[in-house]
């Protein structure tokens, strides 16, 4: 979902010491559940703060520290990306356990809590909507892998003897061999996106809502000689987990595939669709 933020965040730099960086918007909210966290900014307490019928999850942050010029470095630099991340989605999980919660992007930030609770307020019916939509759900994540590019019986068979005679009769056996790796190539490649559709296919119908995200390059997982052919998201029910568990170990079996399934999440990925 998207919020008007105060422009960039370095737009609150100029009037005031602190910004209101927000995490997430929910209904309920218990104070002690927020207790405790360090958040983003040392010495300044993860917070409530009222929005009409809705709660925001909130932080001050210093302000020199929040510039836009400071997040691009954050978020340049790995290791710190990873630190706000994570402390960016401990907040949201501690709110989540209170009831349904929409996380915010890494990085809202307004000017002041009154600009915060004003701009989060005409979003209201938008928030109430996803809400309504997420309670009572989980997202749950789903990878499917494949032995990457495996060589087939075709392509380890011995050279086939030059029919005819001379270079004419070698060429052809080469365009042969060629017209054959590539065939299987693509056989291969077809049955790799015909697994991934049937195992997207039949978790889609045990969700109310599912996404399919970008698979991840070898370079990303680790894995050199396997390749991910899905990455998908489905916000389900918490009380279908255990059939979805259920049905990730029947395609299991049925394809041989590796299938990674990672939850329950927060629904990051259910909450900008309404």
């Amino acid at each position: 979902m998207t919020t008007q933020q105060a422009g960039t965040p370095g737009n609150a730099t100029t009037t005031a010491e602190t910004a209101t960086y927000v995490y997430a918007v929910c209904r309920q909210l218990r104070a002690a559940a927020l207790t405790g966290l360090p958040g983003l900014a040392e010495g300044f307490p993860v917070r409530a703060l009222r929005c009409g019928a809705l709660t925001a999850v909130v932080q001050h942050v210093p302000t020199a520290e929040f510039t836009q010029e400071a997040w691009e470095q954050r978020l340049s630099d790995r290791t710190q990306l990873e630190r706000c991340a994570r402390a960016h989605h401990e907040v949201v999980v501690a709110a989540a356990a209170c009831g349904p919660t929409a996380p915010l992007a890494l990085a809202t930030l307004y000017r002041s809590d009154e600009r915060a609770r004003q701009a989060l307020g005409e979003d209201a019916a938008r928030f109430t909507a996803v809400l309504d939509r997420i309670e009572g759900q989980a997202e749950w994540g789903v990878k499917v892998s494949l032995p990457a590019g495996a060589p087939r019986p075709l392509d380890r068979t011995p050279p086939d003897t030059p029919q005819g005679s001379g270079k004419a009769g070698a060429g052809r056996a080469y365009l042969e061999r060629k017209r054959g790796l590539h065939q299987a190539r693509e056989q291969r490649h077809d049955r790799a996106l015909q697994t991934a559709e049937d195992v997207d296919a039949a978790l889609s119908r045990l969700a109310t809502a599912a996404r399919r995200l970008r698979p991840h390059g070898q370079e990303m997982t680790g894995a050199a000689s396997r390749r991910q052919i899905l990455n998908a998201a489905y916000l389900l029910p918490h009380d279908r987990a255990e059939e979805l568990a259920e049905a990730v170990e029947t395609w299991r079996t049925r394809t041989g595939a590796q299938i990674e399934l990672s939850g329950p999440w927060v629904p990051y990925s259910f909450v900008g669709e309404v």
